[in-house]
C-alpha cells in the first residue's frame, strides 16, 4: 500500500459502491447493504463485476472493480 493510500474498509468505501437499486436487484439472494452477506459472497460478487454483468444496468468503471479487489485482497475489512 503506498504511503498516502488509506486502509480500505467496508463502510467507508464498500458499501456506497452499491446504490439502493444494486441492493434491491440483488435481495433474493443477498444483501449488498450487509457486511456479511458482502464477505460471504465475495468471490461471487467480484465475478459478476469482473465480467460486467453486476451491476445489471451496466458495469462499473474499473477503478471501482480494482477497488473491491483491494478490499478482498486486504482481508475485507469491516
Amino acid at each position: 500500500m503506498a504511503a498516502t493510500e488509506q486502509p480500505i474498509s467496508y463502510a467507508q468505501d464498500i458499501k456506497p459502491l452499491f446504490r439502493e437499486g444494486d441492493r434491491e436487484s440483488m435481495s433474493a439472494a443477498f444483501d449488498l447493504w450487509s457486511y456479511d452477506d458482502v464477505v460471504q459472497n465475495s468471490d461471487a460478487i467480484l465475478g459478476k463485476l469482473r465480467d460486467g454483468t453486476m451491476p445489471c444496468d451496466g458495469a462499473w468503471p474499473e477503478e471501482q472493480v480494482d477497488l473491491f479487489q483491494r478490499w478482498v485482497d486486504a482481508g475485507m475489512p469491516a
